[in-house]
């Protein structure tokens, strides 16, 4: 990535040479062109939230900015990508979106998430430390910024316009009014289950921003609850790709001696599972974790896998995130282990689970949805 303050060399994670995918776009590049052609001044706290893969931070790094990200992916490649560019460890502060942000920020680089509740989270979480002086610019790509977006950052912060589109990227500038009185921040969200889904009818759910459908019972979800295997006694579950922990915590209060493991890449979604699970006053064992799907798992440790795979990576869609999620769970699987997992009918999930675990069976379908069970041997 070339820019005003220098060209970077820049990948996702994790790494894969068969991944054409670039760990920046034209939204990234645009903002840059404008910090410099602005000289906007960059000597007081900057802060970057949603950078997707770490070019705004690593581009930034000499001004020791300070990333804050939902993404453990993100994340960890930002950690490699300023190792790659000879950033030392340290330089620049990164923090989670469960992190409490800067006290102070002098200026906000937002690039516009996909949830727009997780946007409306963030813009409510920071918009104690702007002052009048803080400038604030949006960015990202023409189809990810609706009326929706700029309403928001009018509502909680102030004054916004837009800025022309510049290869099929836009930015946003916000002039924030400090004094202005923002609504109270909803998140996170609790609502109650419906019946006849299984042992978590009638059970509250929390949903912190930002995670899959956060208002309501997916009907995705809806239908994989009425599937769940049955587990017996201290037998090891991971809820994998665990969102807000409804699945995992129904497995838990049906059998209360099962061991759950709730992972997920987001750091929104894992607090979202601990807070379903607590909510619930659940007697078993659960063990929350933000990772990159199974790794550290132990091999042979897990006796089920419970997985509903995404299939877009932002605005890419892509089968590489279930391809690795399937490849995981058969590593940590113990001989005779069960993966179960739930897909739309149309992605083909049982071509895939058939080359990895030699077959796999159709445990419940309907006309959009398939649930699909596949045994270690």
């Amino acid at each position: 990535m070339t820019t005003p303050f220098g060209a970077f060399a820049l990948t996702r994670f994790p790494e894969d040479p068969r991944d054409r995918l670039r760990a920046w776009d034209a939204s990234d590049a645009y903002l840059l062109r404008h910090l410099a052609e602005e000289r906007i001044d960059l000597s007081g706290t900057v802060v970057v939230a949603g950078d997707r893969w770490g070019a705004l931070v690593t581009a930034l790094a000499a001004h020791a900015p300070v990333q804050i990200t939902d993404s453990h992916l993100g994340q960890e490649a930002t950690r490699a990508n300023l190792a790659r560019n000879g950033v030392a460890p340290g330089t620049v502060s990164l923090l989670t979106t469960q992190d409490a942000p800067p006290e102070r920020i002098d200026v906000l680089l937002v690039r516009v998430p996909k949830s727009l509740a997780l946007l409306e989270d963030q813009l409510l979480r920071l918009a104690p430390a702007l002052h009048e002086g803080s400038v604030v610019v949006g960015a990202g790509m023409v189809k990810e910024i609706h009326t929706s977006t700029l309403t928001l950052f009018e509502r909680i912060l102030g004054p916004t316009r837009t800025s022309l589109a510049q290869q099929k990227a836009r930015l946003i500038f916000c002039t924030p009014e400090p004094g202005r009185e923002r609504p109270a921040n909803p998140w996170p969200y609790t609502y109650t289950l419906p019946d006849g889904i299984g042992p978590a009818s009638g059970r509250p759910v929390v949903n912190h921003a930002g995670v899959f459908c956060a208002d309501r019972l997916d009907i995705g979800t809806r239908f994989f609850l009425r599937h769940l295997p049955a587990t017996r006694g201290a037998q090891r579950v991971v809820d994998l790709g665990c969102g807000n922990g409804v699945v995992g915590t129904s497995v838990a209060l049906a059998n209360p001696e099962a061991e759950v493991l709730f992972v997920d890449e987001s750091f929104q979604a894992v607090a979202s599972a601990e807070a379903t699970y607590k909510a619930n006053g659940v007697p078993g064992h659960g063990e929350f974790r933000v990772g990159d799907g199974l790794a550290g798992v132990a091999s042979g440790s897990v006796d089920v896998v419970l997985n509903n795979p995404p299939f877009h990576a932002h605005q890419a869609t892509t089968d590489a995130v279930a391809w690795r999620m399937f490849t995981g769970a058969r590593r940590v699987l113990r001989p005779g282990g069960e993966l179960w997992v739930i897909g739309n009918r149309h992605l083909g999930y049982h071509v895939k689970l058939r080359r990895l675990f030699g077959s796999c069976e159709v445990v419940g379908s309907d006309p959009k949805f398939v649930v699909l069970r596949a045994v270690k041997r």
